[in-house]
């Protein structure tokens, strides 16, 4: 087989149910290191929330923040921070409606509004502290990626609002919001240039809404069994569940490992 350019996302799909990387996916992804393919990640996360499942596996190379920060092998080579006349004109409206907002740059997070139990239930679903206050930290960092907590009629109202942002949702109370054109397909492209892999090499493995445009813009895509149905129908196939081994099962089946 030709060697391979393999992208992961984590949660739901490296990491199980208990946010833990299961023994057999972490053999399955050291063997096809073994048989030559190249491992890379695929998240919404942040870096700095990437750094266990780096060490762990034992990778430089990823696509952050759907596709805003990408990094290979421990390079910077993309970045698309948001606009910040953009996240001027985002605040104000989230302020004058009393919606928590958090910045994420590529070293921490930081919440505009102090003490919301919203803020802190998706925290808690991260195994993430609360983060520190600053209402104005966007006006003195690069912002990547904002949380917005909003409901689905709201976030509605806010896509309408802002058509150069995406809103995609990663939890009950919050959406993910980065720039319109942006995804981890964009992200995967960029990355792409600086190998020697084209994208008919590229396998992506994952299971929720922000994976849907990198299932179907790579040669393979896998959706995992506990995926969004939106994520089954565009991958090539679907595996079975997370916590039943469904990433290593996959992997061997397209004989990686």
């Amino acid at each position: 087989m030709k060697n391979k350019i393999l992208f992961f996302d984590i949660d739901g799909t490296l990491y199980n149910s208990e946010k833990k990387l299961p023994r057999a996916t972490y053999n399955a992804i050291q063997k096809a290191k073994e048989n030559g393919h190249e491992i890379a990640i695929a998240t919404g996360r942040s870096p700095f929330f990437l750094k266990p499942v780096l060490e762990e596996l034992g990778l430089d190379s990823f696509v952050s923040f759907n596709g805003q920060y990408v990094v290979y092998k421990g390079k910077v080579i993309s970045k698309r921070p948001i606009p910040m006349e953009t996240i001027d004109k985002l605040v104000a409206q989230a302020t004058n409606e009393n919606v928590p907002i958090v910045y994420l740059d590529d070293v921490k997070m930081t919440s505009a509004t102090k003490d919301d139990e919203r803020v802190q239930v998706s925290m808690d679903s991260l195994y993430y502290p609360m983060p520190e206050v600053d209402e104005e930290y966007y006006k003195h960092s690069d912002i990547y990626q904002i949380l917005l907590y909003v409901n689905e009629k709201e976030e509605g109202k806010y896509a309408s609002l802002f058509p150069e942002l995406k809103f995609i949702r990663w939890h009950k109370f919050s959406v993910d919001v980065i720039n319109k054109d942006v995804s981890k397909a964009y992200g995967i492209k960029q990355f792409l240039k600086n190998t020697d892999f084209d994208i008919e090499d590229a396998i992506a493995f994952g299971d929720g809404l922000n994976d849907v445009e990198m299932l179907q813009s790579v040669g393979t895509s896998v959706a995992m069994g506990n995926g969004h149905k939106k994520a089954k129908e565009a991958a090539t196939f679907v595996t079975d569940h997370v916590d039943h081994d469904g990433l290593a099962l996959a992997m061997k089946k397209l004989g990686l490992c």
